[in-house]
């Protein structure tokens, strides 16, 4: 076979290989991509970002292309001084080196041009910020200029300048190799030197890479000081400003002065000294005073008087990070630390106690997957808290979505994943604080279909779209999907939505069996040209791609819309990592803002995207590149909106920041003399956030229960309490954030020394070390922290898990106030033991296991010795004998008898305590 038809031949193996599995996979994504776009009705962001590439790509590919491809003509033109021969083997000729590797020229600038635009069409969103700026209207401390400069114009800046300087450094190595293979460059031994033409093009190439060396100096490098971290904070420092930024004028000043030798070398026919001198005089100039004199300077200058130099710094860095963080906006109230609750301020603040959530996450999620999956392709992800009007009365209530995990499906074939097993069905709803008389949650909705006792109804509880649906399926088929179990029938249904991608003609559905690796689904006689494809349908994904430029939430939560349709939310945040001074996250961000809220049709898909924050320089910014994506709140459903909740990840990161910049004073912030912490009760707990919770209750000086989220804290290295911090969820009162401080002279106990109290109580530990020893599992809820009035209790749920179940029940609740601790069966009981009077603590305990009404606060003894003879002697005969049989019931584990002697001791206790009255 001849050499030119073996390489036709290679040609086209390389071509097939590379159809079909580069291009016509890439092809066919990019079609299905667009048939969802098209469904969602975001074909403004794919179109934006496609044409936004396509041009940075072909833009800076043909200006590659012709700057590379004129460099290496020009080193390529003329005769070399002699051909660079080789013989591979002695039966063939000498091949001319040079003319090879000169002819590889062409293709190689063709692959470099194309490398330079695919690395331009990564940036493509660096130039649409620049292009619709906003501006923040603040300016930053060192230069004057607004925020946004550093936002959105300085990223495409240095991208420019950066791909500028690229473009020169490979063209210098690209024309250095040419006129090498062509001999116009001599190296050792002989004397090192470049000839014409050589010279005065390596001279050109050298004097645009200072020049634009020097401009990046100028407008990128003195800009970055405003990120430095030298010195004990973010942003330019003392020795920055007067070190640092000084030697940058003076190294950009270098860079000119070498683009004059070089310039003055060329013409002396010495350019490769003079280039050596240039470089030696920029490396010196960098390292002593780039890197020298700012050494020196904070090491023997500031160092010694660091606050003192960095006041001014330290400011501007307490500002940027307040403002980055929307901590400037924080309202703050002093509480007096010394206010004594009474049982009549329980009573005033019912919504809260009625609302103090006595299931955890965890145990109620157990307990739903037990009751109320109900078959074992049914999931609970997660449980979330929300607040309903439910029957007239605000509630705080816990709900978990029920979806369908196709892992579990206990035959996962094609038919049954993709075509008949398509949707999770309805959710579990219940009260954070009712229990059963068994010791399980009350459910308000519950079953399958969904049927709910309150009036919160759920009319339509498909799940299409959720947090396990990472699979496509196909609806509308010839095959009946599967609805809900009924006995031992299964209902179907049919998918009525606008969800999902029409299948269409017999090309479009190849599509889709080329995306999804899936020859069935051209085989398969169920799907015909009325069928729909839903896919994306996990709800975070379905959300990135709709909007690429948000970043999300962890926790999105699912809300039953008035009309019973389930809707879900996720909370979508603009940030950047360009804010100047702002302290930064680990990931570099230093700037975010919940500025998105986006709901998601569990049934239908469907996207919609709301502003929350019209002030936010990025939204406005996003906006104006996306037009018509973004909507105004106004157009967000009442239902809906009564729903927002201040998210979970922008709260846990505002509160660990504010711990340290609640202080804004230079001195207090540098020796972090009032640092606070969030508390922590167990170090090696994984859950480090475990006191930030969702509250409905009523703030001091406020006259109506909201819906709050919450987080207490602690001295740094302490356990009293300092301060609790509230976000503020419901109506005009959105997104406002509180601060309640206590005198640092109080002393106001924090959940440590709660826990602390708590295991330290003789009687609780006495009752939990039975429950133990039985062989139940006892497992200690997460202990609340619920502010009353301008004072604070501690509740702590406590489950009991009988051995070998998996059932958590709630049976008992302790409670705390000051240095009074008790333990009962409910939280009402447990209130009325601690601010029922100065009663004993048996009995107080004794009365609210039997959940009695609490007893009146009175001497007992005396109250028998008053009575003493007659009745009153029969009545203390009749106590002592309930008491008795009641201590038997509890040493044999008989609690429903204990709690039945206990209830009749009351009673007599309350007989002979109005007799002692009379």
């Amino acid at each position: 076979m001849t050499t030119p038809v073996r390489r036709i031949r290679v040609a086209w193996i390389v071509g097939a290989a590379f159809l079909i599995f580069t291009a016509i996979p890439a092809a066919v994504g990019f079609v299905t991509d667009w048939f969802w776009f098209q469904e969602v009705g975001y074909q403004t962001v794919f179109t934006t970002q496609l044409a936004t590439k396509v041009s940075l790509f072909l833009a800076v590919a043909l200006v590659a292309y012709f700057f590379l491809a004129l460099n290496a003509r020009i080193a390529g033109r003329g005769s070399s001084r002699a051909p660079v021969l080789w013989r591979m083997s002695p039966e063939l000729p000498p091949v001319d080196v040079a003319a090879g590797l000169t002819r590889l020229a062409a293709p190689i600038v063709v692959v470099l041009a194309l490398m330079f635009g695919l690395a331009a069409g990564g940036d493509w969103m660096d130039v649409l910020q620049f292009m619709n700026r906003s501006a923040f209207g603040l300016a930053d401390p060192v230069f004057g200029r607004d925020v946004g400069h550093y936002v959105f114009a300085l990223p495409a800046i240095a991208s420019l300048i950066g791909t500028l300087r690229g473009l020169v450094i490979v063209a210098l190595l690209l024309s250095l190799g040419l006129h090498l293979i062509r001999g116009r460059v001599t190296l050792p031994p002989q004397r090192v030197g470049l000839e014409p033409p050589a010279d005065k093009h390596i001279a050109s190439l050298l004097v645009t890479f200072l020049i634009l060396t020097a401009l990046q100096i100028w407008f990128v490098r003195m800009p970055g000081l405003l990120y430095s971290t030298t010195g004990p904070l973010i942003g330019a420092s003392y020795a920055d400003l007067n070190a640092r930024y000084p030697a940058l004028h003076l190294i950009a000043a270098t860079a000119l002065i070498g683009v004059a030798l070089i310039i003055y070398g060329m013409l002396r026919r010495k350019i490769v000294w003079f280039t050596l001198i240039s470089a030696g005089a920029y490396v010196a100039v960098t390292v002593v005073a780039g890197g020298l004199y700012p050494w020196a300077i904070q090491r023997f200058v500031v160092a010694p008087t660091e606050l003192t130099r960095e006041s001014t710094q330290l400011l501007s860095h307490i500002r940027a990070t307040r403002t980055a963080w929307g901590l400037d906006k924080v309202e703050t109230r002093d509480l007096s630390g010394d206010a004594r609750l009474t049982l009549q301020d329980v009573r005033a603040n019912a919504p809260t106690i009625e609302n103090v959530r006595l299931w955890d996450r965890d145990p109620l999620r157990q307990t739903f997957g037990q009751l109320q999956e109900i078959r074992t392709y049914y999931d609970f992800v997660s449980v979330d808290d929300d607040r309903y009007l439910i029957d007239g009365r605000y509630r705080q209530v816990m709900l978990s979505p029920r979806e369908l995990n196709p892992e579990s499906l206990p035959t996962r074939t094609f038919i049954n994943q993709h075509l008949t097993f398509t949707h999770g069905m309805g959710l579990t709803l219940a009260p954070v604080n009712e229990v059963t008389s068994e010791g399980l949650p009350v459910l308000f909705i519950k079953d399958l279909p969904p049927v709910s006792s309150v009036s919160l109804k759920v009319t339509r509880p498909q799940i299409y779209f959720g947090e396990l649906t990472d699979e496509h399926v196909f609806v509308n088929t010839r095959r009946a999907e599967f609805d809900y179990p009924s006995g031992d029938a299964n209902i179907t249904t049919r998918y009525n939505g606008s969800g999902g991608v029409r299948v269409g003609s017999f090309f479009k559905r190849g599509l889709f069996a080329m995306r999804f690796g899936a020859l069935n689904i051209l085989l398969s006689g169920d799907i015909n040209s009325d069928s729909r494809v839903l896919y994306n349908r996990d709800i975070m994904r379905r959300a990135r791609l709709a909007l690429p430029f948000l970043t999300f939430d962890e926790d999105p939560y699912m809300v039953v819309a008035d009309n019973g349709e389930l809707k879900w939310i996720l909370d979508g945040y603009t940030s950047t990592s360009r804010y100047p001074y702002s302290a930064r996250l680990s990931d570099g961000t230093n700037y975010m803002r919940n500025s998105v809220k986006v709901v998601v049709d569990a049934y239908n898909g469907a996207v919609t995207a709301f502003i929350v924050d019209a002030a936010d320089p990025l939204a406005r910014t996003y906006a104006k590149i996306f037009p018509g994506t973004l909507k105004p709140l106004s157009e967000m459903p009442s239902d809906i909106r009564t729903h927002m909740r201040y998210p979970n990840d922008l709260f846990r990161v505002q509160t660990a920041l504010y711990a340290t910049f609640h202080m804004d004073a230079a001195d207090a912030f540098y020796h972090r003399e009032d640092q606070w912490q969030t508390p922590v009760v167990d170090a090696k707990s994984e859950n480090q956030s475990q006191f930030l919770r969702h509250i409905v209750m009523r703030l001091p000086d406020e006259q109506q229960a909201e819906f709050i989220f919450m987080a207490p804290f602690t001295p740094k290295g302490k356990d009293n309490l300092a301060s609790w911090m509230v976000a503020r969820n419901d109506g005009a009162n959105y997104g406002k954030l509180r601060v309640y401080r206590f005198p640092k002279q109080s002393l106001v106990y924090g959940p440590r020394q709660i826990t602390s109290r708590i295991d330290q109580d003789t009687d609780i530990a006495r009752e939990l070390t039975l429950w133990d020893q039985r062989g139940s599992e006892v497992i200690r809820g997460e202990l609340l922290v619920i502010p009353i009035e301008k004072s604070l209790i501690y509740v702590q749920p406590i489950y009991l898990r009988a051995e070998g179940g998996r059932i958590p029940e709630l049976k008992r609740v302790v409670v705390a106030y000051q240095n009074r601790v008790v333990m009962a069966e409910t939280l009402e009981a447990g209130l009325a033991q601690v601010f029922g009077g100065e009663v004993g603590r048996s009995a107080q305990r004794d009365s609210a296991v039997a959940g009695a009404v609490p007893v009146a606060p009175t001497d007992t003894s005396a109250a028998v010795t008053k009575a003493s003879g007659g009745v009153g002697s029969t009545l203390a005969a009749e106590a002592r004998a309930h008491y008795d049989r009641a201590i038997a019931a509890q040493r044999s584990g008989d609690w429903a008898a204990y709690g039945r002697e206990i209830r009749e001791l009351g009673e007599v206790l309350r007989q002979l305590s109005g007799g002692a009255s009379r």
